[in-house]
């Protein structure tokens, strides 16, 4: 089975300095993987550089079996890839509808646009009950949720979530990784990048620990869980 998404070799470069140090990785269809790591390990830097906000320096992408490395970021969207970004990048003066508008930018379909918002808020109420209030008065795990819907309404084949749970409440953190479990369980293929290993590796089909720009460890989710170096590094156990 051909991957939907193939990383070769990659590497990424901030002037001289090398943050991706040539990683190799794949998702198929349907699979969440997940990418874990120690800050500065390259993970944000990885998925920038899939969305097209940051060029390749080497190494050759494909998604969807087309190269990826000299695509516009706005046209690799149309392809079916979408970013859900560390910091969410809200547009906090827009309501939350015009939030989830915006993510739906390339298309033209007002019937499918409008049952897609439905979705949003059937995914996330509280974004439903709140729908015109200016998206900034939301709280950081509402944010979150308006993040995820806005990147689902470009309908991508793969949606990219980078630390979705970021400084979220225990409680806020189960329901964004709930929410990813059920898009899961509806087909969606998502490369998740996140702080909290234990609830990445978790939902994972496989997982590939990031260290300083290089991949160090790959396996499956339960594999990795259950792997001693993974579980001092990462897990903080002893």
């Amino acid at each position: 089975m051909t991957a939907l998404l193939e990383v070769e070799d990659l590497k990424v470069a901030y002037g001289k300095i090398e943050a991706v140090k040539g990683i190799s990785f794949t998702v198929d269809a349907g699979e969440i993987v997940t990418l874990i790591g120690t800050n500065g390990a390259g993970k944000t830097t990885t998925l920038r550089t899939l969305s097209g906000l940051l060029k390749p320096a080497a190494g050759r992408i494909t998604f969807d079996g087309k190269p990826l490395g000299t695509v516009p970021a706005h046209k690799i969207v149309a392809l079916g890839l979408a970013h859900s970004p560390e910091g969410r990048h809200i547009f906090p003066r827009l309501t939350i509808t015009e939030n989830l508008q915006l993510g739906a930018f390339l298309r033209t379909d007002k019937a499918g646009i409008e049952k897609d918002i439905q979705r949003a808020y059937d995914l996330f109420p509280i974004l439903g009950e709140r729908q015109k209030q200016p998206a900034g008065t939301l709280s950081g795990g509402e944010q979150q949720m308006l993040a995820m819907g806005r990147a689902l309404m470009s309908q991508p084949k793969l949606l990219m979530l980078d630390e979705p749970s970021m400084g979220l409440s225990p409680i806020m953190m189960q329901k964004i990784m709930k929410t990813i479990a059920e898009l899961k369980s509806e087909g969606m293929t998502i490369l998740l990048v996140e702080q909290n290993a234990q609830a990445a590796l978790s939902l994972a089909d496989h997982g590939h620990v990031m260290e300083i720009g290089k991949i160090v460890l790959s396996g499956s989710g339960q594999d990795l869980l259950h792997d001693e170096s993974v579980r001092k590094a990462y897990l903080g156990e002893d």
